[in-house]
């Protein structure tokens, strides 16, 4: 491991930790050169996510898109970025355990209707609003309908 003050690669281990949510090792580590210190982190790489659009363009799976379209449902919602995080975490964690390189637009807007609608009422129908494109009142009536019943 290359020391970021001196640039040696000779350094030892401190110490080493899992982080909080186990999904990094954190060492801490010293240069034998000029004896300062300094942490690293070792994640796992996960593979790369192919999007397909709804018009078969395919892209980059990109999990900033999916806060962003978060944030904005459950905006002015008693809900915490915290909260909002961990949703966004359980999508990229859904999209992953399907097991494939590519993934539909589709399904990723799914997820992300089923999480909002567990965790906030309003931010799942702002969003389900934008995401199915509700052309009329009644298309919105139709699912504040089906929402309330369940």
């Amino acid at each position: 491991m290359k020391c970021p003050f001196c640039g040696s690669l000779e350094s030892k281990v401190l110490d080493k930790r899992e982080s909080p949510d186990e999904k990094a090792t954190r060492r801490r580590r010293e240069c034998l050169s000029c004896k300062k210190r300094f942490t690293t982190y070792e994640r796992v790489e996960a593979a790369d996510l192919v999007v397909i659009k709804k018009d078969g363009k395919r892209e980059m799976f990109d999990r900033s898109k999916i806060r962003t379209g978060v944030l904005k449902a459950c905006e002015k919602r008693p809900v915490t970025l915290d909260q909002i995080e961990q949703v966004v975490d359980l999508i990229e964690n859904d999209i992953r355990k399907l097991g494939s390189s590519e993934v539909k637009s589709t399904m990723i807007g799914n997820l992300v209707m089923r999480r909002l609608k567990r965790l906030d009422k309003v931010a799942y129908i702002r969003f389900a609003s934008v995401y199915r494109e509700f052309a009329d009142v009644r298309s919105f009536q139709k699912e504040l309908k089906k929402l309330l019943k369940s």
